[in-house]
C-alpha cells in the first residue's frame, strides 16, 4: 500500500508540474522557479549537456513541432487501449449496459474531431489583407492595449487584444496563448473549438474514471471481499479495510488500477484548466490578458486597468462560439 501511495503521489507531482510548464508559462513566479532550479541544475552537470537540454526544451516548446501531438494521442491511445482490452470486456462479461459503455467512445469521436479543427484551423493570424478590418473589432482601453502601437516583427498596426506569438512567428487576433497539444495559436477564430475540445477531453477521461470506478466497486460486492477477513504479519485474524482492500484490487488488477489513478489525477487537472477557461470566456477575457493583468504594475490611478470588453454573460460567450468578426473570406470586398 505504501507503494502505491508514493506512486500516486509522484504521478500527480508530475503531472502538476507538466501543467504548469504547458500552460503557465507567464506567470512570474513560475519563471522564477524555473529560473531557481537551472541555476541549481547548472552546478551539477557539464556544460555540454546544458547546451543539449537548453536547444532540445527550446525545440519543444519554442518551435512549432508536432511531437506533443503524437504524444497526445499515444497517450490517449494507450488509454482506450487498455479500457477496451479489460474494462468493457470485464463489463459486457457482467451485463453493464451497452449505452454506458460506450460513453467513452463516443466522446472519443466528438474530442478527435475537435482536437482536428483546432490544430488545422486559423486562429486570426493578421496580415496586410485584415489589418484594418481586425482594428475596427474591439476598442482600444489605453492601458493594456494603447492605440497606435505596431508590432516590430510583422509591422503590422497592433489591433487591440492581438498579441505577437513567438512560437508562430505571426499576430493573432483575440490571442489567448499558443498550445503545445494542438500546435497552434488559440485566437479568436478557433477558441470555440479548443473549449469544446477541452470540455470533450475532460468528460473522456471522467467517463472512464466512472466506469472503471464501478467495475471494481462491483466486483467488491459481488465477491463480498469488504466483509472477510485476512492474517497480518503477527498472525492475527483482522478485518478487510479500505487500504487492504486497494492493495488487493491493485495486486489482482494492476493495469486496471494504473489506468483508474491515471485518469482520476487528469480528470481533475483538466476540470481545473477547464473551469478556469470557462471563467476566462463568461469574463470576456484572454489568459494573455489575465497573465498580464496579475503582473501588471500599479500605474497611476487615471490609467487603473479595467476589463472594457465584457458585455455580460451570454454576449461574452457569444463572442467565443460566434467571433466577433467573420473570415476575411466573406469580407473580402
Amino acid at each position: 500500500m505504501d507503494f502505491l501511495v508514493l506512486f500516486l503521489f509522484y504521478l500527480a507531482l508530475l503531472l502538476i508540474g507538466v501543467v504548469m510548464i504547458c500552460f503557465c508559462p507567464e506567470i512570474h513566479y513560475v519563471k522564477g522557479l524555473v529560473r531557481g532550479r537551472t541555476q541549481i541544475f547548472s552546478c551539477i552537470v557539464s556544460e555540454c549537456v546544458q547546451r543539449a537540454i537548453l536547444e532540445l526544451l527550446h525545440y519543444l516548446f519554442h518551435t512549432r513541432n508536432r511531437i506533443f501531438i503524437f504524444l497526445h494521442l499515444i497517450l490517449q491511445g494507450m488509454i482506450y487501449t487498455e479500457y477496451t482490452w479489460e474494462i468493457f470486456g470485464y463489463c459486457q462479461e457482467l451485463e453493464f449496459s451497452l449505452n454506458y459503455l460506450i460513453l467513452p467512445y463516443m466522446l472519443l469521436v466528438v474530442n478527435l474531431a475537435f482536437f482536428t479543427l483546432t490544430c488545422v484551423s486559423n486562429p486570426g493570424t493578421i496580415t496586410k489583407a485584415n489589418e484594418l478590418l481586425f482594428l475596427q473589432v474591439y476598442a482600444f482601453d489605453e492601458v493594456m492595449f494603447p492605440v497606435n502601437r505596431s508590432c516590430p516583427t510583422c509591422e503590422l498596426r497592433k489591433p487591440a487584444r492581438s498579441k505577437h506569438c513567438s512560437v508562430c512567428d505571426r499576430c493573432v487576433h483575440r490571442f489567448d496563448h499558443h498550445c503545445i497539444w494542438v500546435n497552434n495559436c488559440i485566437g479568436a477564430w478557433n477558441a470555440r473549438y479548443f473549449l469544446i475540445y477541452l470540455m470533450t477531453l475532460t468528460a473522456s477521461a471522467a467517463s472512464i474514471a466512472a466506469v472503471s470506478t464501478v467495475f471494481l466497486v462491483h466486483l467488491v460486492v459481488v465477491s463480498d471481499l469488504y466483509s472477510k477477513t485476512y492474517i497480518d504479519d503477527l498472525g492475527r485474524a483482522q478485518v478487510i479495510d479500505f487500504a487492504f482492500l486497494i492493495q488487493y484490487l491493485f495486486l489482482t488488477f494492476p493495469r486496471i488500477v494504473f489506468m483508474l489513478g491515471f485518469v482520476i489525477i487528469l480528470s481533475f487537472l483538466l476540470g481545473g484548466y477547464l473551469c478556469f477557461s470557462l471563467y476566462l470566456a463568461a469574463t470576456n477575457q484572454t489568459t494573455n490578458e489575465w497573465c498580464r493583468g496579475q503582473t501588471w504594475p500599479p500605474p497611476a490611478k487615471s490609467h487603473v486597468y479595467r476589463n472594457i470588453y465584457s458585455h455580460g454573460f451570454w454576449s461574452n460567450l457569444g463572442e467565443i462560439f460566434l467571433p466577433a468578426t467573420a473570415y476575411y473570406d466573406r469580407k473580402k470586398k
